[in-house]
């Protein structure tokens, strides 16, 4: 008896040691009104979590609630080997550009979570940026090249990027909404190990540089089975990413899936191993693009674009190793990003121009080993057949509507 009494103790310590202690924001003060700011409550229930001796905390924010959230930042390391964040409710940013606090141009964020592994991100709720009152400043100098002179007025501020995860490993995100940031809305860096799914990203299509989700420095990253509709990039893969599979996204309106722009300022940048499948694009301004500065370096490699659907696209295929979209000190320069082992597999569709695929490559540092295979790509109901153009690509076409007669050897 003395025996059998031991063994269910130590069962039940094991099962004590192992379980889950469960966090609710309004236990920390949190209001959930939409008016009274709770980032104090926010921060206070984080810390509990971050600090909590079990392994796999829960954080909970409450549904049919909407809590008002000042830009906050979350940091780690925390104790927990993993922390649960499940969003059933909503939050929102200041509703004036005054609220966010002054100058402006030093809140480059609102929710940042940092050095937090383990760090999974779930639930329907919505995160709503308020970007309306920050995108009627169209330029900024975030979105300028460094050397030019933007010093004057509402060109000085940074817009605030609605949701930021750095150094976070293993991590998950799936379930949210995010809408209307005043600049990007999910933004990954330095983050190995992740999972994005089932998100809802949108803005209206007028809205500025409104990407949807940015990846930067980050690698062994998974999105799939998720809807973006904003007024940039639905995803913009930038320098120092690599193993990155992106499955079954919607992209619509926007820009587009694009790898870039690379080599800004004579940068010497990287991206790898990326592959784009069984993705859509409606009405998008581009559909799967490369994007290089004149007078950069480095390499974008080992890229597949495959299973894409096209409806009505603008600019179906792009290669665009010119790129300046500003028209400020677009200089001509010999050095160049390296684009090779590109595959397009797969894509069919409409375009809403004539030159469907546009391949154009530095003229000293050429493209290499382009494959073309099953492009099937016709007029969006326009009067005209579909082309192609290349400039020093080189790689094989298969099967092609356009022809790709221009692609060499």
């Amino acid at each position: 008896m003395q025996d059998f009494s031991i063994l269910i103790f130590l069962i039940l310590s094991m099962t004590s040691c192992g379980s889950s202690s469960v966090f609710n924001v309004l236990h920390f003060g949190a209001i959930g009104d939409g008016v009274r700011d709770d980032s104090h409550a926010f921060l206070k229930a984080w810390n509990a979590i971050c600090t909590a001796q079990t392994s796999s905390p829960k954080l909970v924010i409450p549904k049919k609630k909407t809590f008002l959230l000042s830009p906050t930042v979350f940091t780690g390391p925390c104790k927990p080997r993993q922390i649960h964040i499940m969003v059933l409710g909503d939050l929102t940013a200041p509703k004036t550009r005054l609220a966010w606090g002054r100058p402006p141009r030093s809140t480059t964020n609102w929710l940042i979570f940092q050095y937090a592994d383990g760090l999974i991100i779930n639930g329907k709720g919505t995160l709503n940026g308020q970007g309306s009152v920050w995108w009627s400043s169209l330029y900024h100098k975030q979105e300028l090249p460094n050397n030019t002179n933007s010093d004057v007025g509402e060109m000085n501020e940074l817009r605030p990027i609605a949701l930021t995860i750095s150094f976070c490993n293993n991590l998950q995100i799936s379930g949210l909404n995010v809408i209307n940031s005043p600049s990007k809305h999910v933004k990954l860096f330095q983050c190995i190990g992740a999972s994005l799914s089932n998100l809802d990203i949108k803005a209206p299509k007028e809205s500025p540089n409104t990407d949807g989700i940015v990846i930067a420095e980050s690698s062994h990253i998974q999105v799939h089975d998720t809807n973006i509709g904003t007024g940039d990039d639905c995803i913009a893969i930038l320098s120092g990413t690599s193993n990155l599979n992106i499955t079954r996204v919607a992209c619509g309106p926007g820009h587009g899936i694009s790898i870039g722009s690379l080599g800004m300022n004579g940068a010497y940048d990287t991206v790898e191993e990326i592959h784009v499948q069984d993705c859509s694009f409606v009405g998008t301004q581009n559909g799967v693009r490369i994007k290089t500065w004149q007078g950069g370096s480095g390499y974008a490699r080992k890229v597949t674009f495959q299973g894409i659907t096209l409806r009505a696209v603008e600019n179906p295929i792009t290669i665009d190793q010119y790129y300046c979209p500003h028209l400020i000190h677009c200089q001509n320069k010999t050095s160049a990003v390296k684009v090779s082992d590109v595959s397009y597999d797969g894509v069919q569709g409409t375009s809403m121009t004539k030159i469907a695929i546009n391949l154009s490559c530095s003229q000293s540092v050429p493209c290499t080993n382009i494959q073309m295979n099953r492009i099937n790509i016709t007029s969006a109901g326009q009067e005209f057949i579909t082309s192609s153009f290349c400039l020093n690509a080189h790689g094989r076409a298969g099967i092609s509507i356009p022809k790709m007669g221009c692609l060499r050897k």
